[in-house]
């Protein structure tokens, strides 16, 4: 978050929001200094209530995990969709001994064999209800749901072992009434922990084969980038956002929220459409990273990039569910007429962009201006008023403006590079490659996002001292290949353009 005027102003959250603070706001979070990093806000009346709710819906403030009203674990039905996992579905189990939970549901969709998986829920106490046919991991949750009775709902795929205090942060969320979910931060599962020992029994101590260079390569970009895996800070749950979803591997969701369910004829991005349509019914989500759920990721080449395939094709249906929710990129006309200006790649398209630039930098100077100006006029003070008794203020409202202007169309900037590289590279790159194949400046484009965006990822997710980016951009581009043709794919199969066509209008959808 930056902080401008010692606080006054905040610039944050994502997409970044710039939030011009009132004076009672700013001297309940402000110290000697203006607003410090880890200011504090504790909520005991209705102006620290409004204030903390605005301050968290912008994602530039974030509600600490324990609170003293959190539900009981009690009140938290767990839901286990499973199909022929019994060793997967034994690891789960062990892992939930002791959490405390009302129950545990476990719904068989169809397994070959359901002797064994009543045999592994009978061994930990848990309910099994069964579908004769399998009907898909949605309808599963759905069975599951309307099978339990606790007040909340934690769906866990048979696949993951919740990590020790896992809910105690996720019932923290929603002592807030306004909250309808809160899910946890998908970790790669280490062979470690509980249900670790209950896996290596039912393994019977059969020894694997040592992983091939092609696995561990996968395996270590899958710990850094799997698509599951939301990253360590704390955020709402928009769409278009740092965090536009959760995955239904793990997540608790108020019942008076979950309404009808997942939608059972969505085979993918099923997850993503239950939380849209909860934010769009006015539901607050979030995401707490201090919940820690371990997924067991393939490693295996051919069927890691089939999942990735098939996370591709859900694109399709969700923009036509959720129109403006999926572009692959979301500009601003500014940005999107430098970028375009600079894919030219002659001289003269590089100085418009940079007038373009320049000029949407004094414009946005102008309209953080006119926004404290507003402000004003809200509180009934009118223009003569105001240079009256704050004359000596306006150059310096005129100066903190245009810096904080610089600041931010640089930004906005590097943003719209940011997602041109990823969309060649990802969403568009069959187009791109077609266009290559006749355009030397097309390929020169494409070959600098490959390398400078994979570079980039890279650097921004090792560890300190790696020295594998060679395997990670690697890996980081057929990750890319194979989604971008499972999003083709899903578009054609749907008849739609709507997942491939950028936002141009620079506003968020509604």
């Amino acid at each position: 978050m930056l902080r401008v005027d010692g606080g006054r102003t905040l610039v944050g959250g994502s997409p970044p929001r710039v939030l011009h603070l009132s004076r009672v706001a700013h001297e309940r979070l402000a110290g000697p200094s203006g607003v410090p990093a880890d200011a504090r806000l504790v909520v005991g009346d209705p102006t620290s209530a409004a204030l903390a709710r605005l301050l968290t819906d912008a994602g530039v403030a974030h509600p600490e995990p324990a609170h003293a009203d959190a539900p009981d674990a009690a009140a938290v039905s767990v839901v286990v969709p499973v199909r022929d996992r019994p060793r997967e579905l034994a690891r789960l189990l062990a892992a939930l001994a002791g959490s405390g939970v009302g129950e545990v549901v476990v719904v068989d969709d169809g397994s070959a064999d359901p002797a064994a998986t009543a045999r592994v829920a009978a061994a930990t106490g848990a309910r099994v209800v069964r579908h004769d046919v399998s009907r898909g991991p949605a309808a599963a949750r759905n069975t599951g749901a309307a099978a339990s009775a606790g007040e909340l709902v934690a769906f866990l795929d048979s696949d993951v072992v919740p990590e020790p205090g896992w809910l105690a942060p996720l019932l923290g969320h929603l002592a807030d009434p306004a909250v309808g979910l809160a899910a946890p931060r998908i970790v790669a599962w280490s062979g470690a922990g509980a249900g670790a020992s209950v896996a290596a029994t039912l393994t019977l101590n059969v020894r694997k084969a040592p992983r091939s260079i092609a696995r561990r390569v996968v395996a270590r970009y899958e710990e850094r980038r799997s698509s599951l895996d939301l990253g360590a800070r704390p955020a709402p749950v928009t769409a278009r956002s740092r965090v536009a979803y959760v995955p239904s591997a793990a997540l608790v969701v108020r019942r008076a929220a979950l309404g009808a369910g997942f939608a059972e004829d969505m085979p993918v991005a099923e997850d993503v459409d239950l939380v849209w349509r909860l934010a769009g019914e006015g539901w607050r989500l979030r995401y707490e990273p201090v919940s820690r759920v371990a997924h067991e990721h393939r490693d295996t080449v051919g069927p890691w990039l089939t999942r990735k395939a098939f996370y591709g094709t859900g694109a399709a249906p969700l923009a036509l569910r959720h129109p403006r929710r999926v572009p692959p990129v979301a500009l601003a006309p500014w940005t999107a007429a430098a970028m375009t200006l600079l894919g030219v790649q002659r001289r003269w398209s590089t100085a418009a962009a940079g007038a373009v630039t320049l000029v949407a930098t004094v414009r946005l100077a102008k309209g953080l201006y006119d926004a404290r100006r507003g402000k004003d006029r809200a509180r009934g003070v009118t223009d003569t008023q105001r240079l009256q008794r704050h004359a000596a203020d306006t150059p310096r409202e005129l100066l903190r403006a245009a810096r904080l202007a610089a600041v931010l169309a640089p930004w906005g900037l590097g943003g719209a590079l940011w997602q041109a590289a990823g969309a060649l590279t990802r969403h568009w790159w069959p187009a791109a490659v077609l266009g290559a194949l006749v355009s030397r400046r097309i390929r020169r484009a494409l070959l600098a996002a490959a390398v400078a965006e994979g570079l980039a990822d890279w650097w921004r997710f090792r560890e300190p001292g790696s020295s594998d980016a060679l395997g990670h951009v690697v890996a980081h581009r057929l990750d890319d290949l194979a989604y971008g043709a499972g999003l083709w794919w899903g578009a054609w199969r749907h008849r739609t353009l709507a997942p491939l066509r950028p936002d141009l209008s620079g506003k968020a959808p509604t």
